[in-house]
């Protein structure tokens, strides 16, 4: 198989490729186990035995199951081993194992010839997927969308398994938890991005680097007005803010900042009913957004690959410090043979991984299930988090917004309560929970901090 680079580049004949190996390097890594057997503590960490060719890796596999068993690693041992599941002659025989002992100079070098060898079979499991990708792009088995999601899921499993050192020191996570401590007294407000409610951030500190956030509601709860009013007070402070909507456009969500931002009428913009007041408040209220620091990504068939490409585009080129989903149902699953269950838990697991990839935090939009309109207590709780507990398990903070108005019949309850919201804090895994009151104006689609009196400082699980 073959193709033609670009730039009228030499055709790749891919046939002809030779995996990336370093023999001198396998060879030094297994000498210096046999000079120095105690450094397979440090080797087994960086290698595994696929690393090797067959023949190394028959022997680095001996030479850890002797390791294993507490017994020292020497030519004589590692003979009787391989020779026992009769591999001696597949690896050279006794006398390449001598050979062995005096290809490495010193065994103080060991890291460095391990390194080597995982970098070449790094390079290896690349090579192996681009070809795939190559094959299934020429002889299709399945849709292109799932044949890139799969490959995009492969391509971070290497990543995954070729990570940096796993462990750190006490010492060093001391030193961060102290960077961290410095930065957000720099910051101020608790060190976190800023909502714009003052109360919610006063229990929060912020949205914080790293976490991730689950926004839930029922339907017609305000989340995603909730959610543009947040990310738009973040953008405008000129942080750079990625708003992936699967349920609406660009167009769409800039007409809703623009008419939070005013505080007019969204029933007179939407039948230009406009006055001459409402559309200078609206001219001012845009040259006022115009500068904001935010990119939407409006495709309403994203999965988190799409999602996640475009936060690292952004974190490329400016200083992103959040991302906001709507929402989570919406997002196309990584394999649409999975359960639901496990579709929505690995999504979860993912979004927290870009939240500490990208040490920002990400906010995720989730709906509730309908339990949570049953009973006479119709305030949320975690249970009604929808199709998986793995929302809750693996968020950092779990926020709740509700409106009793909502569930009210009787009118004289609902004048009662009219324009009454709360934020209820379920899960905050670093700090307090609570229930924060708001005030919501339906008019303009905003919510506003409310009175602190009808503030519950704890949320207690009805």
């Amino acid at each position: 198989m073959s193709t033609t680079g670009r730039n009228g580049n030499r055709p790749v004949d891919f046939d002809e490729l030779t995996p990336p190996r370093d023999l001198d390097a396998e060879k030094a890594v297994l000498g210096s186990i046999l000079l120095a057997p105690d450094c397979l503590d440090d080797i087994s960490l960086i290698l595994v035995a696929d690393d090797f060719t067959p023949a190394n890796a028959l022997i680095f596999t001996a030479m850890m199951s002797l390791h294993h068993e507490g017994k020292r690693v020497d030519y004589k041992l590692l003979a009787n081993r391989l020779k026992k599941v009769n591999a001696l002659d597949d690896v050279g025989g006794i006398g390449f194992l001598i050979e062995l002992s005096q290809a490495a100079p010193i065994a103080s070098n060991a890291v460095y010839y391990a390194n080597i060898v995982r970098d070449k079979a790094t390079l290896r499991s690349l090579l192996d997927c681009g070809l795939q990708m190559v094959q299934n792009a020429m002889h299709p088995a399945s849709e292109p969308r799932e044949t890139l999601e799969r490959f995009e899921r492969q391509l971070f499993a290497i990543l995954d398994d070729r990570g940096a050192e796993k462990t750190k020191s006490l010492g060093e996570a001391f030193r961060a938890a102290l960077a961290s401590i410095e930065d957000r007294k720099e910051r101020g407000a608790g060190g976190g991005q800023p909502t714009g409610f003052a109360d919610l951030d006063n229990l929060l500190g912020g949205l914080h680097s790293g976490e991730l956030t689950i926004l839930a509601a029922r339907t017609s709860m305000g989340k995603t007005a909730f959610a543009v009013q947040l990310a738009t007070h973040v953008a405008s402070r000129r942080v750079g803010t990625l708003f992936a909507s699967l349920e609406m456009s660009a167009a769409e969500l800039a007409e809703r900042m623009v008419i939070c931002q005013a505080g007019v009428d969204s029933h007179h913009v939407r039948n230009g009913l406009l006055n001459a007041d409402e559309r200078r408040r609206l001219v001012q209220a845009s040259a006022e957004l115009a500068h904001a620091t935010m990119t939407i990504a409006d495709q309403p068939t994203m999965g988190l690959m799409e999602i996640a490409a475009h936060a690292r585009r952004q974190a490329r080129k400016t200083d992103l410090g959040l991302v906001v989903i709507d929402y989570l149902q919406l997002l196309e699953p990584e394999d649409r043979r999975e359960i639901r269950e496990q579709q929505v838990a690995g999504m979860t697991r993912r979004l927290k991984a870009l939240a500490r990839e990208l040490k920002i935090p990400v906010l995720c939009l989730a709906q509730l299930n309908r339990q949570a309109d049953a009973g006479t207590n119709v305030r949320p709780r975690l249970s009604h988090l929808r199709e998986s507990g793995a929302i809750e398990q693996d968020a950092d903070v779990v926020l709740f917004l509700h409106r009793q108005e909502y569930f009210e019949t009787d009118q004289a309850k609902i004048d009662a309560v009219h324009g009454q919201a709360e934020v209820i804090v379920a899960k905050h895994r670093n700090g307090p929970t609570g229930i924060v009151p708001m005030t919501w104006r339906g008019d303009c689609m905003r919510f506003e901090n409310a009175a602190r009196t009808r503030q519950r400082d704890v949320y207690e699980q009805p």
